[in-house]
């Protein structure tokens, strides 16, 4: 079931990065250009926002079933995880960060559906947007993907 998890997670992984660039460059475009915000903007940042939360549960499921995440197998201290720089990663980095940047896609969706013209909607989403993208590319484990 790990291996299975683990595929998802890394594939699924690719369409989440994809997304929230094209929605990220949506965003920033629109800002720049103060183009009119359509359905089509609208449906972008919800599909980055929903790929995102999938990720983040499929995620979840992978943290407890990884032998990579060494917090609930005995005898492992906590300073041997934070001191070993691929356990710190896969146990504490990764995870954070990634919650950080699903948050921060979170609350700039939230918070620009509430905004009622074209011109702040984009920029709301032109700064929490490019954050989250920068969390997630900074914090993916680039070793494995590749």
């Amino acid at each position: 079931m790990e291996r299975a998890v683990y595929y998802l997670h890394s594939y699924w992984a690719y369409l989440v990065v994809l997304v929230v660039v094209l929605a990220t460059v949506n965003a920033i475009i629109g800002a720049v250009t103060k183009k009119s915000y359509e359905p089509k903007d609208f449906r972008i940042s919800l599909f980055a926002l929903i790929c995102t939360h999938i990720q983040l549960l499929i995620g979840v499921v992978l943290f407890f079933v990884s032998d990579k995440i060494v917090w609930f197998t005995e005898g492992v201290p906590v300073k041997d995880i934070m001191s070993d720089s691929t356990l710190r990663l896969y146990n504490v980095e990764h995870p954070l960060m990634m919650i950080i940047a699903i948050a921060l896609i979170t609350i700039g969706y939230s918070k620009h559906k509430k905004k009622l013209s074209s011109a702040p909607k984009f920029k709301v989403l032109a700064i929490f947007y490019p954050l989250a993208l920068i969390a997630i590319l900074a914090m993916i484990p680039w070793a494995a993907w590749f």
